[in-house]
This record gives structure tokens, sequence and C-alpha cells, in this order.
């Protein structure tokens, strides 16, 4: 089949032009202006046709190997690719826990053979993710994004100083989970108005910023590349502020649903229940204003798929986590840059721009292409994840994903006709 696209919007480098760009075969020819077109070429030209470099995601979790009832590294890469996204992170909490070569390549070997586009994976920071002794850091270096023990916070203060240093030598990013398990005591959501008014156990910000506040001590002192996972609270974003004018080498990442919803939009369904919580409209509020002032420097979804019958049990028994992959871009679109809080080449740079540099990401013939006057709402049966729990069900936004293509070639492309 041969696709162009004619005179879309190209958004690269800050800028936004016009372009042609002609696909055969599966693969990208040409993405230049004024293209001839081919006889018997399928050709598309709307005005709002976007075409800008493939999305970053620095934190989801593909479940293979050891979990691939929930996901597999297939159906993920491919909800991945749908979504727009050309690279992501996949963290290590998995089985077997790769925390030496031998484990990270039993990882390595499903990424090999079933991805749809490219996987980074994560090491683990301790063995088994348990805390009590340090992964094999050195092994695993040169094939991982950088350490983390996602799903755990690391509570040992000297081995998180250990973990740093061996980082810092070896040139690799922590990133952390950050949660003080003295602080949860037994917590589902946020502990705030709807824990207190439907009497569930709440979860208290101080969990995750007590923490976070350890942390940023400990890469000041180390001089360790240190990146705060999924941040909530209001008061992580105040101390990564604070860090960062003092020169700490700090990144940070919050999800959609962080930037977006908040506890008032709470149901008791296990699609509102992750880890951490939604919190309150203050928090989103400081989060937002952290995206757009770069104290927040990328969005990442922390897409965590679960069975049904997993996320079945409501807001007190149902697993911690929700899926984002596929609604990532239209979500952040439709509510930020189609309001008017942020330019899309702002959203472009904390969903590709700032991943790549601070993760030392440099790909080539990676795009995505989306039109954004396309409205759908969103319906968790038609996703490509195993996944099916997500807080924006029956949410109605903009923005559809046409083609991803990884390395000059098509990694998923949706069903498209003659204009």
């Amino acid at each position: 089949m041969t696709l162009i696209f004619k005179n879309a919007q190209l958004c690269a480098n800050g800028q936004r032009t016009r372009t042609d760009a002609l696909l055969e075969d599966g693969r990208l020819v040409a993405m230049e202006p004024g293209i001839p077109v081919p006889s018997r070429a399928v050709v598309l030209e709307k005005p709002n046709i976007v075409l800008f470099p493939g999305l970053i995601d620095v934190h989801v979790h593909l479940r293979e190997p050891g979990f691939s009832y929930k996901e597999t590294m297939g159906t993920g890469t491919l909800a991945a690719a749908r979504g727009g996204f050309t690279r992501v992170c996949a963290m290590p909490n998995l089985d077997p826990v790769p925390d030496d070569r031998e484990h990270l390549d039993a990882q390595l070997a499903r990424i090999r053979a079933e991805a749809h586009v490219r996987v980074s994976p994560y090491g683990a920071i301790t063995r088994g993710e348990k805390g009590e002794a340090l992964a094999d850091l050195e092994a695993m270096a040169p094939f991982v994004a950088g350490f983390s023990d996602d799903g755990h916070g690391v509570q040992s203060e000297e081995m998180m100083r250990a973990a740093m240093l061996e980082a810092k030598r070896l040139g690799k990013i922590i990133a952390a989970h950050c949660e003080d398990m003295a602080l949860v005591r037994g917590g589902c959501i946020h502990d705030g108005a709807y824990a207190r008014a439907h009497h569930l156990p709440g979860i208290c910000s101080e969990s995750e910023w007590r923490q976070v506040e350890r942390d940023l001590r400990l890469a000041e002192e180390t001089g360790c590349k240190y990146h705060v996972c999924h941040v909530s609270t209001k008061e992580s974003v105040a101390l990564i502020r604070a860090a960062k004018a003092r020169g700490v080498d700090v990144t940070c990442e919050t999800g959609p649903h962080y930037l977006t919803l908040d506890e008032n939009c709470l149901q008791d369904e296990g699609r509102f229940k992750m880890n951490p919580p939604l919190r309150a409209r203050e928090d989103r509020e400081a989060l937002l204003t952290g995206l757009l002032d770069g104290t927040v420097d990328m969005v990442a979804t922390d897409h965590a798929p679960h069975s049904a019958a997993e996320k079945s049990r409501g807001l007190r028994g149902s697993l911690m986590g929700v899926v984002g992959l596929e609604t990532a871009f239209p979500v952040l679109y439709t509510h930020l840059v189609k309001t008017g809080a942020m330019t899309l080449e702002a959203l472009l740079d904390r969903m590709r721009v700032r991943p790549a540099a601070r993760f030392g990401f440099d790909d080539q013939n990676d795009w995505t292409a989306f039109d954004l006057d396309s409205a759908c709402t969103i319906d968790p049966q038609t996703f490509l994840s195993r996944g099916r729990a997500t807080p924006f069900a029956g949410m109605d936004v903009f923005g559809e994903c046409l083609l991803t293509i990884v390395g000059g070639k098509i990694a998923w492309q949706h069903r498209m006709t003659a204009n």
C-alpha cells in the first residue's frame, strides 16, 4: 500500500511547518513539501493532521516475563504504538526481577522477540526489589535505562546511598518510587475528604514527599543522576523546585491522571486506584504549575495493566495500577492544549524532548501522526492492551493516532481510506 499525507503540519524542534510524507509498503520513503502523488496512493489531506517525533514514556509496566496474563510484550508495545509512543522504559517488577545479567537477559529476550516499539528496561536497585542487598548494577548498566525498585520505595537510607554511589560511578540514573511504608498504614486512596466521607483508610502525602526529601539530600551528597517517579503531591513539587535551584541533578515525572483528575473524581471502582493515589485539587494544581514552569520535566503514564478480576474489588480491594498508553496524548491534548493551558510544542517537549535528553535516547526516523480534529469517547473495550482499567473511561477527547513509525517502519497504522 502507498500512503501519502499531503500538506500535514510537521511539529519538530519547537517549530511548525508544512510537509508531505510518503509511505510505501510499510516504510517511510520521504518527508518533504511537494511530493508528487503516486498513482493508486491513499491520500490524506486534512487541516489538523500533525506529524511529530514519536513520544517517549519512561515509566511503563509490560509484565513480561512472569505476568503475561496481565499484559504481554506484544500487547503492551502495540498499545504503545497505537498511543503514538516509539520508545518506552519498562519497570523491573517482573518474575524473575532483573537484578543481575542472567535475569535481565530473560526480559531482553522477550523484547527482541515481541516488541513493536523500542523498549529500554530498568534494572532493579536491590535484589528481588526487597531492599536488602544491592542488585548487580554494574553487570546490567550497559543494557538498561537506569535503576529502579518501582512499586517499592527503598526504605533504608544506607541502601539508597550505596545505590546512588554505584549509579554515579556507572553514569546511570536512579529512578525512585518514593514511598515511606511506615507512613502508608494500609491506605488505599489519598488521605483526604473522599476517604473520610467513605470511611476508607487514607495514604498521607507525607509518605511520598518525606522520601523525596531524603533522596534529594542523598542525590546532592553523592552527585547521582536522580529521577523521581510519578510525583503526586504539592510538597514534592516544592522540594524538587528548591533542589533544582540548588543545582541538584534531579528530574521528575508525573502522570496524565494526576494532571487532570483529583480525589473529587473518585468512584468506588478499581479503575480509580493507583499508587500514588489521586490527591487533592491543590496537588493537581501544583503539578500543573510545575509542568508549565519546568519543575516537572516530563509526563509518563505508569501504564500498569491488571486482570479484570484484580481490578473488580473497588477502591479497598483492587490492586494498584491503571493503564494509560492509548489515552495519554488525547487526554493531555484535550485538557491542556485545547484549553490553552500549554501549547502543543510544550506538550511534545514534555512527552518526547525532555525524556530523550534526560535518558540519552537519540532515536532516528521515529514519527507519529495524529488527527487533532478527530473526536472520540474513550472506550476501554477497544484497547489493544490487555488492561482495561482506566479512570478516563467515557471521557470525550480529541486526537486520534493515525500512524506510528519506528526506525522508518510502520509499527501501527489506523485503518485509513482516501479523502
